[in-house]
């Protein structure tokens, strides 16, 4: 299972929010968040580490990352499947294991950044049981081509949340959009919002996390 960092509620856990980095980073990337959020009495954050792998664009430099770049034309389709997958695989490990401490599926959230995001959409709208919501930041969706076949019909109706700035200088937000529109022309639950800034996080863009986390923590 994935090295993480694991933050426990004051109370026993009813739920669990999975948030995964991105590129380069680490758990510890998002980690600061969680009191702001103020869900700290009953939620369960954890942040999984990516393996260090070589990255493409960067010469074969090691880092943390879910899956190799090859280029950062996203416009072209050529991607590291296998990566996307093996580490789609590692989250389903760390879905299962919260449900094996008694969380139920649907109280869990997940959360990721830029590739983290990336993994979040493909391993949640896969994963064979209903989770409790996918929230998807500065990223976009990937191997669009094979959701329809391989879709999870428990995952159809779970909450989606997008959101991406403005300006974002290394995933720009037509390609956010775009997986945006497949998603809802899916008829997927997603929901979108952007804001004036680049690849990062702002502070209203953290209120209205806070805000549709704190909803479905609430159901």
């Amino acid at each position: 299972m994935l090295p993480k960092i694991v933050i426990e509620p004051k109370d026993k856990a009813t739920a669990s929010v999975i948030w995964l980095h991105g590129l380069g980073a680490d758990g510890h990337d998002f980690e600061s968040i969680v009191p702001e959020l103020d869900l700290s009495q009953q939620v369960r954050f954890i942040f999984p580490h990516a393996p260090i792998r070589p990255i493409t664009i960067y010469q074969g430099y090691e880092m943390r990352a879910w899956y190799d770049v090859f280029q950062m034309d996203f416009s072209k389709t050529f991607t590291d499947e296998e990566g996307i997958r093996e580490s789609s695989s590692a989250i389903d490990q760390l879905i299962d294991h919260e449900i094996q401490t008694g969380i139920s599926s649907n109280r869990i959230i997940l959360a990721g950044f830029s590739q983290g995001g990336a993994i979040v959409l493909h391993a949640g709208l896969r994963y064979p049981t209903k989770l409790g919501g996918l929230l998807v930041l500065s990223s976009y969706l990937p191997l669009a081509n094979t959701l329809q076949k391989e879709a999870s019909k428990a995952n159809q109706t779970t909450p989606i949340l997008m959101l991406h700035g403005i300006v974002d200088n290394i995933i720009p937000i037509q390609i956010a959009q775009k997986s945006y529109e497949l998603l809802f022309e899916a008829n997927y639950p997603v929901k979108w919002n952007d804001y004036p800034m680049q690849h990062c996080i702002c502070t209203q863009e953290i209120e209205d996390i806070k805000k549709w986390l704190k909803n479905l923590v609430a159901k």
